[in-house]
C-alpha cells in the first residue's frame, strides 16, 4: 500500500462512516469500459458535488492491495453482474492534483514534482524495471508495463486544478497537458492504461476547436448522459433524506433543486442538502465554500447583453446560450455565451439541454447573485437592486402609487418592449422587479389554493416578521379585479395556516397607456 500506487481504502471507509448516498452504480459503468476504447472517463462537476467521494469509491473498489468487501457488500454494485470480477483486482495509480499544488514550493514546479514523487515510489516497488535517471512518468509506466505486463488504472482527482489555480500561466498549463497527452494520447496508452477516471470542474481544455485529450469520454453539467444520477443527489434520494430527518421536502426543493441534467433528471448539491439536514435549517451552504469575488469577476465583464441576461435570470427567465464556443478555461472569453457557459460548469447556472437555455437554479444561488451584485461596481446592476428594494418597501407600506410608478420605471429600463406583450411577460417583469425579496422571501409560482392557482406567492422565510404576499396579475383589466379574484378563488386557503399577516397585491398593466396599476389590501 503506497501514497500513489494502490493507496488502500481508508478514504472511502471514512466516507461510509458518515451519511453516504449509494452511488456505486457508477462502478458498473466503469467496469464495462475496462480495456475498451471507452476506458478514458472524465467527469466534471461543480465544487462540493462529490467529485472526491466518487474517486475514492472507485479507488477502494479496484485497489488490489486491500480487501473492500465489507465496504461494498450492502451497496448497489454488490447485486450487479461484474461486482466480484473486478473487486480489488487492479493496480491503482491515484493522483490528487491539489495535493501536488499545495506541496510544491512554487506552483510552477507542480508538474515536475508530481512526476518526481510518483516515479520515486514506483522505483521502490519496481526497481528492476525503471532506469535510475528516468524523469518522465509516462516512460516509467511504459517500462513497467513492458517488463511486467502490469497495466494501471489511473485516477486523477481535481485534474483541472492547475487551470484554475494558475489561470495565466500558459507554459505551466502546456507542460501539464503534455504530461496528460503522454499518459492518455500516445501510441503506448493502450499498453500502459487499463482505464482512467478524472474528476474536475472544467471540461478538457480546447485548442482551437479540438480537445487537448480527445480520446476521453467527457461528462459535464452541460451533457452528463448517461451517468446523470451520479453527478449529485437525485430528487428521490433527497426526498428519502427529508423523510428520515423530518425536514420539509418542498422547502428543500425550493432551496437546492434546479440543476436539470439530460433534460429530465433533477440534481441537488450534496453539500447543501447534507448541511441543511445536519443543521436542521435551510440556508446558503454550497455558496459559502467560495467567496463572491469569483462570481463578481464574471458577471461584471464587459460583454454586450451579459448584465441584462443576469438581471432577466434573476427575474426567473431563461437565457439562450451557445455552449460550443467556450474554450474550457477561465481566461479565454469572447462573448457573454462563454461567460454564461463557465458559470454552468461552476454551478452558478443550470443548463436545460432541450431548450439550450441557462437559468439560475434555486434560492441558494439567487441569494449569492444578489449578494454579489450588491458588492459590484456596476451602476446598472446596483441601480436595479436599489429600485427593487424600494419597490418591496413600498409594497409592504401599501403605497400603491409608488409601487405602480416603480414598476413603470423598471419595465421601461429593463424589459424589451417587443417581449412585454402578455400576462406571462408581465409575470417575468414582476419577478425581476422583486428580486430583492430573495433576502426575506421564498417565491412560489402558480401555487394551487382554493379554486385555482395564485400567480405568485412570496412566503416569508422562517423567523422573518414580514407579511406574506399573494400577487395576482392582470393584463388590460384592473388591479381591483385582481384583488377580487384572489378573494373569490380563495387563494388564501393554501397559506391560511402559515400564521403570518397577509397582503393581497393586485397588479394590472394597461397596454394602451403603457402604465401599471396597483391595489393592495391587508387581509
Amino acid at each position: 500500500m503506497g501514497k500513489y500506487l494502490n493507496p488502500g481504502n481508508d478514504g472511502f471507509r471514512s466516507i461510509r462512516k458518515g451519511e453516504y448516498i449509494d452511488k456505486t452504480g457508477l462502478i458498473e459503468y466503469i467496469n464495462h469500459t475496462l480495456g475498451t476504447k471507452k476506458k478514458l472517463t472524465c467527469v466534471n462537476r461543480p465544487r462540493r458535488f462529490g467529485k472526491s467521494f466518487a474517486a475514492q469509491m472507485l479507488s477502494a473498489y479496484y485497489d488490489k492491495s486491500c480487501d473492500s468487501e465489507e465496504l461494498f457488500h450492502d451497496m448497489q454494485i454488490a447485486g450487479l453482474p461484474s461486482y466480484h470480477t473486478h473487486l480489488n483486482k487492479h493496480n491503482i495509480l491515484y493522483l490528487d492534483i491539489t495535493w501536488f499544488i499545495s506541496t510544491a514550493g512554487n506552483i510552477k514546479d507542480t508538474v515536475k514534482n508530481l512526476q518526481k514523487s510518483v516515479i520515486k515510489e514506483l522505483k521502490e516497488i519496481y526497481p528492476e524495471y525503471i532506469d535510475a535517471s528516468e524523469y518522465s512518468l509516462p516512460v516509467a509506466l511504459a517500462d513497467i508495463a513492458a517488463e511486467s505486463g502490469s497495466k494501471m488504472m489511473i485516477i486523477i482527482d481535481e485534474w483541472d486544478a492547475l487551470f484554475r489555480e494558475a489561470k495565466e500561466d500558459k507554459l505551466l498549463q502546456e507542460e501539464y497537458v503534455q504530461l496528460l497527452r503522454g499518459l492518455f494520447r500516445s501510441s503506448l496508452t493502450d499498453k500502459i492504461v487499463e482505464a482512467a477516471y478524472m474528476t474536475g470542474i472544467l471540461p478538457i481544455k480546447k485548442y482551437g476547436n479540438q480537445s487537448a485529450l480527445s480520446d476521453f469520454y467527457e461528462f459535464t453539467m452541460v451533457d452528463s448522459a448517461p451517468i446523470e444520477e451520479y453527478v449529485g443527489f437525485t430528487e428521490e434520494e433527497v426526498r428519502r433524506l427529508c423523510e428520515q430527518s423530518d425536514l420539509d421536502f418542498q422547502e428543500m426543493r425550493h432551496w437546492y433543486d434546479g440543476y436539470i441534467l439530460g433534460g429530465h433528471l433533477h440534481v441537488y448539491s450534496p453539500k447543501s442538502v447534507l448541511d441543511a439536514i445536519s443543521r436542521k435549517r435551510f440556508g446558503s451552504y454550497w455558496t459559502q465554500t467560495e467567496t463572491y469575488e469569483s462570481l463578481k469577476t464574471y458577471i461584471t465583464m464587459n460583454f454586450d447583453g451579459l448584465k441584462n441576461a443576469i438581471l432577466s435570470m434573476l427575474g426567473g427567465m431563461k437565457c439562450k446560450v451557445d455552449t460550443n464556443t467556450f474554450q474550457n478555461d477561465m481566461t479565454t472569453f469572447r462573448s457573454k455565451d462563454d461567460v454564461l457557459t463557465l458559470l454552468v460548469h461552476l454551478g452558478y447556472l443550470a443548463y436545460d439541454v432541450s431548450s439550450e437555455c441557462v437559468f439560475i437554479p434555486n434560492q441558494e444561488v439567487k441569494e449569492e447573485f444578489l449578494r454579489t451584485i450588491k458588492n459590484t461596481d456596476s451602476p446598472e446592476l446596483i441601480q436595479m437592486i436599489r429600485q427593487s428594494e424600494r419597490l418591496l418597501e413600498a409594497t409592504l407600506q401599501m403605497d400603491e402609487e409608488a409601487v405602480a410608478g416603480l414598476l413603470d420605471k423598471i419595465h421601461n429600463e429593463y424589459s424589451s418592449p417587443l417581449f412585454y406583450n402578455n400576462e406571462q411577460s408581465l409575470r417575468s417583469v414582476i419577478q425581476l422587479a422583486y428580486i430583492s425579496r430573495v433576502k426575506d422571501y421564498l417565491e412560489f409560482q402558480e401555487l394551487p389554493g382554493g379554486k385555482g392557482y395564485a400567480d405568485i406567492v412570496f412566503l416569508p422565510k422562517r423567523g422573518s416578521d414580514k407579511p406574506l404576499l399573494i400577487v395576482e396579475l392582470k393584463w388590460n383589466k384592473s388591479a381591483a379585479g385582481a384583488i377580487e379574484q384572489i378573494k373569490s378563488k380563495q387563494y388564501m386557503q393554501v397559506v391560511e395556516d402559515f400564521g403570518s399577516e397577509i397582503l393581497l397585491v393586485g397588479i394590472n398593466y394597461d397596454e394602451k397607456s403603457k402604465k401599471h396599476f396597483c391595489r393592495i389590501e391587508r387581509l
